[in-house]
């Protein structure tokens, strides 16, 4: 079991992406392990104080420092530098694939100019690394691989088949030179599929609400496309991972559970858990599907002993229990 809350007790830690889906767990999670947490969340305008509506951490007002802003803008470099954290995760970004497709400018100024924005406010005026920075985690996605017939390894070439996934690509691969160039303390993580609460887009969620409600599962194309699904709470002990174990900085790391789903059998399993009446139909096959993405995570077990905890049938169970509390 990782000590987290020994590492991470009292340290100053800037979290962007703060109210999406995963970084509202890891936002509590800190708070949990004593952090002074700065949640960075979306707004289109700069301030410290924003009156905004949060969806995911609403409830921690008051409990942590929230500033908002447009992280593809570059007034964010001063804003993240004022606060002066120790360590950064980076989980901005424009996350759901369909919407490269009509929109690729938007997703490459989000997600590669976010990024930038990200490593530019961890340098001083010199252009050297701040002294206080000793972590910076930056969210790649497995979207970068493309599709492969075989569990993926971070060596495996790059070959993104969407407009996100190539955005994700480029953000990767600047933050890895700006570590060789410059020397900023980065660390890459490379999430495989990530489901759990609060997930609103994606197979999983859309499934259970369908599910719930008993209308029809649509699945895109055959089905047999398949994922590596891992359950929010192992994914968040991925990124704590990533942000205290120096053994990190200048690597890239894929997180996964090592198995693959196809998405007919995840609709399936969907349907017989929540003991749902729906049936299954199908659609056209959806632009730049990938055929299937499952993780080797071999990398994060040789330098952590890190494996995933949660099965697919334990996950899926704790989210439709959830879902069906939060109708």
């Amino acid at each position: 079991m990782y000590n987290f809350k020994e590492f991470y007790k009292g340290k100053r830690v800037l979290v962007t992406g703060a109210d999406g889906f995963i970084g509202s767990h890891l936002t509590e999670r800190l708070l949990e392990y004593g952090d002074d947490v700065i949640a960075f969340v979306r707004s289109s305008a700069l301030t410290s104080t924003p009156n905004i509506k949060l969806k995911n951490i609403g409830h921690l007002k008051g409990k942590i420092t929230i500033v908002s802003g447009d992280i593809g803008n570059p007034d964010t470099i001063d804003l993240i530098k004022r606060k002066d954290p120790k360590i950064i995760f980076h989980l901005a970004a424009e996350a759901y694939v369909n919407k490269s497709f009509d929109q690729p400018l938007e997703i490459v100024r989000a997600n590669v100019g976010g990024t930038l924005n990200v490593l530019h406010a961890c340098f001083d005026e010199n252009k050297k690394p701040l002294k206080n920075i000793e972590q910076i985690v930056i969210t790649s996605s497995s979207e970068i691989y493309g599709s492969y017939n075989e569990p993926i390894k971070e060596t495996f070439a790059m070959n993104p088949s969407s407009p996100y996934g190539a955005s994700k690509a480029a953000a990767d691969r600047l933050a890895y030179s700006y570590f060789n160039t410059y020397g900023l303390p980065i660390a890459i993580i490379r999430p495989f599929n990530t489901y759990g609460p609060r997930h609103t887009y994606d197979a999983p969620p859309k499934f259970i609400s369908l599910a719930l409600e008993g209308k029809d599962v649509t699945i895109y194309g055959t089905g047999e496309q398949s994922r590596d699904l891992m359950y929010v709470d192992d994914t968040i002990d991925s990124f704590l991972l990533m942000g205290s174990r120096k053994e990190a900085i200048g690597e890239v790391i894929n997180f996964g559970t090592g198995k693959d789903v196809k998405i007919i059998d995840l609709a399936k399993m969907i349907i017989e858990i929540s003991k749902s009446k729906s049936k299954i139909k199908y659609l056209p096959p959806r632009l730049s599907e990938v055929k299937r993405l499952c993780c080797d995570y071999s990398k994060a077990k040789n330098l952590f002993g890190w494996e995933s905890k949660i099965s697919i049938e334990t996950g899926l169970k704790g989210n439709i229990e959830w879902a069906l509390g939060n109708r």
